[in-house]
């Protein structure tokens, strides 16, 4: 157990960091699995802007590897060109 008062804090930090990053990752995942029962292509087009930048912001604060928001993007991008 931590014994000194700044590491105490840091770990309150980090617990109320973990709830907010596990929302904000949550909610994207769900985005895009939402995004992929779409089947219509106009409400996919529309829809894609939201999905990437959600996306975006994950990669950027190092929730999600920048390599992998990437990947994701590419892969909705091509689940558009198939509708």
């Amino acid at each position: 157990m931590a014994h000194h008062q700044s590491a105490k804090k840091r770990i309150r930090q980090d617990e109320k960091k973990k709830v907010h990053n596990k929302y904000y990752a949550k909610t994207t995942r769900n985005a895009v699995r939402d995004f992929r029962q779409v089947s219509e292509k106009d409400a996919a087009v529309a829809e894609l802007p939201k999905v990437v930048s959600m996306i975006d912001r994950l990669a950027k604060k190092n929730l999600i590897h920048k390599n992998k928001a990437a990947n994701l993007k590419s892969k909705l991008a091509q689940h558009i060109s198939k509708l």
